[in-house]
């Protein structure tokens, strides 16, 4: 008798077993995606009820939730899914966010001292008047973010890529930033005193009013930066490249622009 071989190259009995088994594998999976959002809704409840403890949210699917105001003060959020939830005015104070996904969200106002957010994914986000004093934001993903007035004084944001993000106004005081990229973003009246800012990519940047007194331009590429009326009083440009940046009106006392590269338009 000749068997028939289905294209997939299993016998019609094996075909129907694997049938069975994958409805099985759904009928699990979808219960188990049901009791995953069950707990997650459990968790948001808890949250929005204002309970103490430390939660564990360690790869949470929090998407689109909203945690306007909720205390989520030394949360674990590694690799947590974020994007485009509500977090207006959350405690997030010393929370691990590290490998989080939190493009989109916004973040208007809350308070990350002292978070960890290593890695973590803030494209778009909203971050105005957020307190990231202190907080670590290496080799983060800040791609067209919003931080303006946000004080990110004593932040590590070493390797993070914020190009095109706003930081109008933003305090960055004593903040490191070595080897970031800031192609593109707006500066304007930001506070960077003392900030180390070497190797830093701040092509085509807006600087305009900001105050880089003391800070640490070493090898950093400023070329085509608006430097318009802004106070570089003993600031270290060594090997910075200022090719056709606009310095006018800005105060370099103190400023040793002998080893700088580039065209000084002044």
């Amino acid at each position: 008798m000749q068997m028939v071989i289905l294209m997939t190259g299993c016998s019609k009995d094996a075909q129907i077993k694997n049938l069975q088994e994958k409805k099985k594998a759904n009928k699990y999976f979808y219960r188990l995606k049901t009791k995953i959002m069950a707990d997650i809704e459990k968790v948001l409840e808890f949250i929005r009820e204002g309970a103490e403890g430390v939660l564990d949210l360690k790869w949470g699917i929090l998407s689109g939730a909203d945690l306007i105001g909720a205390n989520l003060m030394e949360a674990n959020l590694i690799g947590a899914d974020l994007r485009d939830a509500n977090l207006t005015g959350t405690n997030l104070k010393g929370a691990i966010l590290t490998g989080a996904d939190l493009t989109g969200a916004d973040l208007t106002g809350a308070i990350l001292t002292g978070a960890i957010l290593k890695g973590a994914i803030l494209k778009g986000a909203i971050l105005s008047r957020a307190y990231l004093k202190g907080a670590k934001l290496i080799g983060a993903d800040l791609i067209g973010a919003n931080l303006s007035g946000a004080n990110l004084s004593r932040a590590n944001l070493r390797g993070a890529v914020l190009t095109g993000a706003i930081l109008k106004g933003a305090i960055l005081k004593r903040a490191v930033l070595t080897g970031a990229i800031l192609k593109g973003a707006i500066l304007k009246g930001a506070l960077l005193t003392k900030a180390n800012l070497s190797r830093v990519s701040l092509i085509g940047a807006n600087l305009m009013g900001a105050n880089l007194i003391g800070a640490n331009l070493s090898e950093a590429n400023l070329t085509r930066a608006n430097l318009s009326r802004v106070s570089l009083i003993g600031a270290i440009l060594t090997r910075a490249n200022l090719e056709l940046v606009n310095l006018t009106g800005s105060d370099l006392t103190g400023v040793d622009l002998r080893e700088t590269k580039g065209l000084i338009q002044i």
